[in-house]
């Protein structure tokens, strides 16, 4: 591989991990500016993102109601949404520990 060759290849690499890195910090979006992040709403596999230790993102939550799995739902909306492992039994606003939930009878 000649010089030239080189510093051509090492631009290019520059240039695709300059694109990779401003993509990766987007400003966010406006439809996200009306939502917020609600914590054990979500069902197994369907979160949105952040489930915790041992899971990647989006769509990794283990189980229904899981307190550190997150849904996006519209601002203001989380705290009256039903989430039977909460302590309060409805959305949270920040992760929390799961209690168990209470069977049906």
């Amino acid at each position: 591989m000649s010089t030239l060759q080189r510093s051509q290849a090492a631009a290019a690499l520059a240039l695709a991990l300059g694109s990779a890195l401003t993509l990766a910090h987007q400003p966010v979006r406006a439809q996200d500016m009306d939502k917020e992040k609600c914590f054990g709403v979500s069902m197994k596999g369907a979160n949105d993102c952040a489930a915790g230790a041992g899971t990647t993102c989006a769509g990794t939550a283990a189980r229904d109601h899981q307190g550190n799995a997150w849904k996006f739902v519209p601002k203001g909306s989380c705290t009256s949404m039903d989430a039977p492992t909460s302590p309060t039994g409805k959305g949270q606003l920040m992760a929390f520990k799961e209690a168990m939930m209470k069977k049906a009878m």
